[in-house]
């Protein structure tokens, strides 16, 4: 037996021939107007939208499990938390399972285990700073060939034959290519900090990688690997080219890093999934901040491309246009999520970027020129000893901010007059952020203050669970949540960084409550076409722990919803809302929103909270509805949903 063939399941098994169609968009032999699930979001575009409509208004609150599938024992250790999304190819489930990431293919009407792919990587899993699930993979198919594409926790990427879970001995070495190899910036550390838990990007016979490193609020040296993205020959593995998210001396954008810092700094990766337009043969990378999250002085300048939208010919890897978000980001404002792609009902073609600071920044996807004005406005500069400060950040015109902004004492909580006493204690040593741009200040201040308090959170506003688009209406559904942050800096003795995120500062509550007026999450429409907001609802019901707290016996709540990140599915008639992770007071909740309105429709009770985020397919004459729900010390499972 091959070293190949012992990393495969013994029950590998054959799930037959696959459809061949083709459509512009998907360029995986099929779509969702076919009814599959063929990439991550649907499609390149990360619409999250399925026309799928079996299930409807009339009965979405009549379906039944359809059948469970547990990934307890899928793993060295149970993985309680998946947060991925699966892909449906003609009856097909194609999923990321355990703290290995397993690759598993499901049958996509009863949950029957079909194949199993895991990884053994030894040290190399050991070490990496992207364990678990991931968020997803990636399908390809040409004529009779079909290949699920993934990358291991280790960082490499695999090739295996979608049929049979076999790795493609034509594809790398036999089916994986080692990422770590061409790395910038990687040599000196014990260990290397950078993998991916993101589903690589296949499009036009590319393979598109970006990396993710280790959450940089602390890291561990001003210096760090470089997170550079690299497109790949999804025949064979070759590489095709590596655009530099750092530049180097020569290139564009160097000179926004002040001649200083830019070859030893790293980070500037693409954690969250991408989208792309086929037609036009453009990727678009949200890049991440650069290293640090909360310091910047190593690094002086506007830092190309760090925090910037970046379109790249997926053929070449040439940048096509670009836009930076945050200038030298020091918020940990990476761009969380894929970039939404649409062709309005106005003819506009256009790209939303949903961001954690909570705008919709709105670019035509050919050229990068804004939808609406982005204007440079000043912004308050800090204290914090040698940092460099932007003087202007860029600032959406339309639409307006999803979620809150800033925070001052008009964001306390005032159900009583007593709680609003206590809340004015609590943040009597912290600054206040007048702006969404005001920066981080000294755990031991002199002024006696000990960081600043922010809205929104380094998690959002919106985060990697994206937005769904109406592709027939271009209305925008946009999850948020609303968590106050504090933004404290102070010296890390393990770091070669003057400041870092400060330990044991702590946002303030009082009496278990947020002291920041609700809704701690909701859910917005958008109407792309004018950029005006349609409605916006919290994303759930009052917790027991707040509606039952009692300092508030006798107070009549208004709906509260609660700081998570809720993973959202359109379809012909209906938004579908989990209520999600990232925050306390979640419930095991799906609801069906009117798209309209913002009305619920229906509540479907779940076996655990929605950890992946939802979507939807059809196969034999019969729509499903599925997704990962994780939590309260259960094994994560995949679930799905069908009419009676």
């Amino acid at each position: 037996m091959t070293a190949t063939k012992r990393l495969i399941s013994s029950f590998v098994v054959s799930i037959g021939t696959l459809i061949c169609a083709t459509t512009a968009w998907s360029q995986t032999g099929t779509d969702v107007n076919a009814g599959d699930w063929p990439t991550y979001h649907g499609d390149f575009g990360s619409q999250r939208y399925s026309p799928l409509d079996q299930i409807n208004a009339e009965n979405v609150g009549s379906l039944e499990i359809a059948w469970r599938f547990s990934t307890e024992g899928f793993g060295p250790t149970t993985d309680f938390n998946n947060p991925s999304t699966p892909l449906e190819v003609d009856g097909v489930l194609y999923a990321d399972i355990g703290s290995t990431r397993n690759v598993v293919a499901l049958d996509a009407t009863t949950g029957q285990v079909l194949w199993l792919w895991r990884p053994q990587e030894g040290a190399r899993f050991d070490n990496a700073p992207r364990k678990g699930a991931g968020r997803g993979l990636a399908f390809w198919r040409e004529g009779g060939a079909s290949r699920i594409l993934d990358i291991t926790p280790g960082f490499q990427l695999i090739s295996l034959d979608a049929k049979t879970g076999y790795p493609d001995p034509n594809f790398g070495n036999n089916g994986i290519v080692d990422l770590f190899e061409g790395l910038r910036n990687s040599d000196g550390f014990e260990d290397i900090d950078i993998g991916s838990s993101a589903p690589p990007f296949v499009m036009n016979d590319v393979i598109v990688v970006g990396p993710a490193h280790r959450v940089g609020m602390r890291p561990r040296s001003m210096s760090n690997v470089k997170g550079d993205v690299r497109g790949f020959d999804v025949r064979t593995g070759e590489l095709l080219w590596t655009f530099h998210t750092i530049p180097e001396r020569g290139e564009v954008g160097f000179e926004t890093w002040l001649d200083s810092g830019v070859e030893f700094t790293g980070n500037a990766g693409v954690w969250a999934p991408m989208s792309g337009d086929p037609d036009l043969g453009h990727v678009y990378l949200p890049v991440e901040s650069a290293t640090g999250d909360r310091f910047g002085a190593d690094r002086p300048g506007n830092n190309l491309f760090a925090s910037s939208i970046v379109a790249l010919d997926i053929k070449t890897g040439e940048r096509q246009w670009h836009y930076q978000l945050t200038h030298h980001d020091i918020w940990d404002w990476d761009i969380p999520s894929a970039p939404v792609l649409a062709d309005l009902p106005n003819g506009r073609r256009i790209l939303m970027s949903v961001t954690k600071q909570s705008w919709v920044y709105t670019f035509d996807r050919a050229t990068g020129e804004p939808i609406w004005p982005i204007e440079e406005q000043g912004v308050p500069a800090g204290d914090v000893p040698r940092e460099w400060y932007a003087p202007t950040q860029p600032i959406p015109t339309r639409p307006a901010p999803f979620d809150r902004q800033g925070f001052t004492e008009d964001d306390l909580i005032d159900f009583t007059p007593e709680l609003r006493a206590l809340a004015l204690e609590a943040i009597a040593d912290f600054r206040l952020s007048p702006s969404v741009y005001s920066p981080p200040s000294l755990a031991d201040a002199a002024d006696g203050t000990r960081g600043t308090l922010a809205l929104p959170s380094a998690t959002g506003g919106a985060n990697w669970e994206g937005a769904a688009l109406d592709p027939e209406t271009g209305i925008l559904y946009v999850p948020s949540r609303t968590a106050l942050a504090v933004l404290s800096v102070g010296k890390d003795p393990e770091s070669d960084l003057d400041y870092s995120q400060s330990f044991g500062v702590r946002v303030p509550r009082i009496q278990g409550l947020d002291i920041v007026k609700p809704p701690y999450g909701r859910i917005t429409a958008i109407d792309m076409n004018s950029g005006d907001h349609l409605w916006q609802i919290a994303n759930a019901d009052t917790p027991d722990r707040i509606a039952n707290h009692p300092a508030l016996e006798g107070v009549d709540l208004p709906r509260t919803g609660v700081p998570t990140r809720a993973g959202v599915v359109a379809t012909k008639t209906l938004l579908l809302v989990g209520e999600g992770g990232g925050g306390g007071g979640a419930s095991p909740i799906l609801r069906a929103i009117d798209k309209q309105t913002g009305d619920i429709v229906a509540e479907l009770e779940l076996p655990n909270n929605q950890s992946g985020l939802p979507f939807t397919y059809e196969h034999d004459g019969k729509q499903y509805l599925a997704m990962f729900v994780s939590g309260g010390g259960s094994p994560a499972e995949l679930v799905a949903y069908a009419l009676p």
